[in-house]
């Protein structure tokens, strides 16, 4: 922790995915025994995943409702902050998919990214809207042939718009350090 400059909050993406079966449940899934069992749940999980998050109302449940994940991303920034005063923050609005296994359904983003800008301007937290950034290459079908997964130039793109962000806020908060 002394030695670093910026606390990038790339998580929470996933909290906005369609999920009927509650998480907790579907986690225990791989521990069913015995392994036919397993196998029988599993795939009937997949079967339907698609199918309930096109038929039940806004998708159904998300995996993590958006006020958890903006308590979870306080909760990170405020360890870090305690341990560093005044180090920049960075947290990444939730991007985009078109995955089948989700049924090509994302309505649970809107919400999260809501909650998320609501808590970065009440903490003072920079946002990088990948979501704006991955859109087109994601959705023209050009990374993962999931549908979710970014492919080289859509990370590439995070990465530059990230470092560019982070240069910025390091070189506002050096030059408060030095004062006039």
């Amino acid at each position: 922790m002394p030695r670093v400059d910026a606390l990038v909050l790339g998580v929470g993406g996933m909290d906005t995915l369609p999920s009927p079966l509650p998480t907790a449940v579907r986690e225990l899934i791989p521990v069913l025994r015995p392994d036919p069992l397993r196998r029988r749940v599993r795939t009937a999980y997949l079967r339907a995943q698609p199918v309930l998050a096109r038929v039940l109302p806004d998708g159904g449940p998300v995996a993590l409702p958006p006020r958890l994940t903006v308590e979870y991303l306080e909760r990170c920034r405020a360890a870090v902050t305690a341990l560093r005063p005044g180090i920049p923050v960075v947290a990444m609005l939730p991007a985009v998919h078109r995955a089948s296994v989700y049924g090509g359904v994302h309505t649970g983003r809107a919400a999260a990214e809501r909650a998320t800008r609501e808590w970065a301007a009440a903490q003072g937290v920079r946002l990088l809207d990948a979501g704006t950034l991955v859109a087109a290459h994601v959705l023209g079908g050009h990374g993962n042939p999931d549908g979710m997964h970014w492919g080289w130039e859509a990370h590439r793109r995070v990465g530059e718009t990230l470092a560019d962000l982070l240069v910025g806020e390091l070189r506002t908060l050096g030059d408060l350090r030095r004062g006039p």
